[in-house]
């Protein structure tokens, strides 16, 4: 039946995303769902057929039975049921951003390291085939070598929602910048030696848009803008890689699935390159679990995670969040 999984909160991303690709998920069971209120657990457990619900996270955790936990919570108070989970000897799949800092990314690190599990950041995207063929191009040489990358994340504008409460470690950079830095992250194999960022805020001190720019060790640059901006239900994705020789465009959203294409322009000649992508948080659950049976290594990996968080630390203080 594979890994009995646990699911730490009833969130959206919950509903819409990640347990719909655990249903697929070849080495998943489906197991249980802990929440706050007994409607709304009985609702997640009549829809998608978990065996147990628990009103409560600490029941869920206290389950001998539950061998990994996906923890879909609040920013803030991802650190304390992350640790809780990995003390009750949990594996653990956290949604992003893994914590408010990078300090407390440390921590909960190595609390699963003295725990003997894993825990893993939830970027699905980074599992899809999509993000392998741009890595492939690159690392071909197709274009070059990289001199320049840029990203943008823009969704509707909310007028009241918990990104919009610092006190749940609200803003953009959280909610999405972490998208665009992973990407670039992923993408450049080198330090960082320059941030600098500009943000429009609210009167409560948090980001409504953001703007970056970023420049490597190796004199790759890289910039990236961010905002809950756009009206009723509106979106747009871009990735722009400049390289020597060519570059690639992409208008592929963040965690897009299905038939995704991109281009590649050398010399003035277009390629389309043409991906067929699954559920990446199917994708991200197989790897997790894969890596719980000692198969693989987790894809997103601790010293990935603490470079990404960071780098949300510095721009979170160059636009004076913090």
């Amino acid at each position: 039946m594979g890994i009995k999984w646990g699911v730490l909160g009833t969130a959206n991303i919950a509903d819409y995303g990640v347990i719909p690709g655990m249903l697929q998920a070849d080495n998943c069971e489906l197991y249980a769902i802990a929440g706050r209120r007994q409607e709304k657990v009985d609702a997640y457990v009549n829809k998608f057929g978990f065996t147990k619900g628990y009103v409560g996270y600490d029941n869920l955790l206290n389950d001998p039975e539950v061998q990994a936990v996906y923890v879909p919570l609040p920013n803030d108070i991802h650190k304390e049921w992350v640790i809780k989970a990995v003390q009750a000897g949990k594996h653990v799949l956290c949604e992003k951003p893994l914590a408010m800092n990078a300090k407390e990314s440390a921590e909960m690190y190595q609390a699963a390291k003295n725990n003997g599990v894993i825990l893993m950041e939830a970027y699905a995207y980074l599992h899809s085939p999509y993000i392998k063929a741009l890595k492939d191009d690159i690392n071909s040489g197709v274009i070059g070598d990289v001199q320049f990358i840029e990203s943008a994340f823009y969704t509707q504008g909310y007028d009241e929602d918990f990104r919009l409460h610092k006190q749940f470690g609200g803003g953009m950079v959280y909610d999405l910048g972490c998208y665009c830095t992973t990407m670039i992250l992923s993408l450049i194999n080198s330090e960082i030696n320059m941030v600098k960022a500009v943000a429009e805020m609210t009167d409560e001190g948090v980001d409504y848009s953001t703007a970056a720019i970023l420049r490597f060790e190796n004199g790759v640059r890289a910039a990236f803008n961010v905002g809950m901006v756009l009206g009723r239900n509106a979106r747009y994705d871009r990735l722009y890689i400049k390289g020597t020789k060519g570059c690639i465009i992409s208008p592929v959203e963040y965690n897009q699935t299905g038939h995704l294409t991109y281009e590649v322009v050398v010399d003035g000649v277009k390629t389309i390159r043409e991906i067929d992508a699954p559920n990446n948080y199917k994708l991200e659950v197989e790897n997790l679990g894969r890596a719980i049976m000692g198969e693989e290594k987790p894809l997103i990996t601790p010293e990935f995670s603490l470079k990404n968080g960071k780098l949300l630390d510095t721009i979170l203080d160059e636009i004076g969040y913090n």
